[in-house]
């Protein structure tokens, strides 16, 4: 059970006093202050009847990340912009007898090239029935975001083998909406002239923005199946969903609305992967029905414990630490030719994803079923667009060529 903070329940708040604030982690968890100070500030917000805190807490720009908070008024400032972002774990056809790290690294620096854009996909047929605009679509995105190859380290219960083989391998994808939740929060903070009250749910601007949230949310998860299915050909082989897990979004409860920053928002009976680092284990686990008192809400992956700024002259700075930077202790490698951003993304930037789990774990939210070792981790590579855009020239005159025949 959480240490609530508060004299309420979880799920009500006395007219005039802060909202009730529980925090589902241990003193082993390391959590800055600051994050700390932005929870009990959103306790005292209109509307807000109860905030969860979870063992990846991180202060963010407009309130912390690795919370979910239950709230009679809507917030977008609390989801930000990256609406709908959440992970995506896919079983592969492709057994690990047969896999080949680097091999599979050199296919995979092909996943966002345009030649490689115009897939025939019901995935995007219907993404792009969401909004016209979706030039971002099938893209992985900057900071946080990744495509990674995964195989099981160890299965952690009887129970895993029902989700997971150790004989296989595993495709966990963290992207969101890309420039379609930027531009509808850009233009909520346009529209408004101050969030601070939050938005009545019912009002013309609370509809407007919930209709929009909701197109991202679907816009998202469509996003990340298409860089799966993206994935699945460079490799050459087939990709099956086994679970999706936004964590920046919205969802109507009994008594408001329950808002996920960077916290997964979890169903009774599913999986949900909490990522690690690119150097790092991630996992695998089931919710418990313990997570009902959390908002059915749990910590997405390790979360940061130095921001983006700090890392530089922390690590990278030698060619033989930024090359180090590309490799893990599996033999597994990372893709990212974005100097910056491997250091910014290095595994010392974040929390130790372990015990994130465990104390989870030992708070009745979740159970966990496996340790994911990470092989191949793709972020950004430079591409040739002239080149590229040379490619798909010639692609559509043979194509031309062809149906003239």
């Amino acid at each position: 059970m959480g240490n609530f903070i508060g004299d309420s329940g979880p799920d009500t708040t006395p007219c005039g006093k802060p909202a009730a604030v529980a925090h589902y982690f241990t003193e082993k968890s390391w959590i800055e202050g600051s994050a700390l100070q932005q929870l009990a500030d959103m306790a005292q917000m209109p509307g807000m009847l109860s905030i969860a805190g979870f063992p990846d807490l991180h202060p963010g720009k407009y309130g912390p990340v690795g919370m979910a908070a239950l709230s009679t008024r809507l917030y977008p400032q609390l989801i930000g912009t990256d609406i709908g972002c959440g992970m995506g774990l896919f079983e592969l056809d492709l057994p690990l007898r047969k896999f080949k790290i680097e091999k599979a690294a050199e296919a995979l620096r092909q996943l966002e090239t345009p030649a490689f854009g115009q897939m025939n996909s019901e995935a995007m047929d219907n993404a792009r029935s969401l909004v016209a605009k979706a030039d971002t679509l099938g893209t992985i995105g900057g900071g946080n975001h990744f495509c990674e190859i995964q195989a099981v380290d160890e299965l952690l219960c009887p129970e895993a083998s029902v989700h997971l083989d150790r004989q296989k391998t595993y495709l966990l994808v963290h992207s969101g909406s890309r420039n379609l939740g930027a531009s509808v929060f850009a233009e909520t903070l346009a529209g408004n002239a101050s969030l601070d009250e939050g938005l009545d749910p019912a009002s013309d601007a609370g509809i407007a923005w919930l209709t929009r949230h909701d197109l991202c949310v679907d816009w998202a998860a469509l996003n990340r199946q298409i860089i799966a299915e993206r994935a699945a050909a460079v490799l050459r082989t087939e990709v099956r969903l086994i679970a999706d897990v936004p964590h920046n979004l919205v969802r109507a409860a009994a008594h408001g609305h329950v808002h996920y920053k960077g916290a997964a928002a979890v169903t009774a009976g599913g999986i949900a992967p909490i990522a690690g680092s690119r150097a790092s284990l991630s996992y695998v686990v089931e919710p418990l029905a313990g997570a009902a008192i959390s908002h059915w809400a749990i910590s997405h992956g390790a979360g940061r414990k130095y921001d983006r700024r700090n890392m530089h002259g922390r690590t990278g700075n030698t060619r033989s630490e930024r090359e180090g930077l590309l490799r893990n202790a599996w033999g597994g490698v990372a893709i990212c030719d974005d100097r910056r951003l491997a250091v910014e993304e290095a595994a010392g930037a974040y929390k130790n994803a372990a015990q994130v789990v465990e104390d989870l774990a030992g708070h009745g939210l979740v159970r966990p079923l496996a340790a994911m070792k990470p092989l191949v981790t793709y972020k950004k590579v430079d591409i040739d667009h002239d080149e590229a855009k040379r490619d798909k020239g010639r692609e559509r005159r043979q194509e031309r060529r062809q149906k003239r025949g």
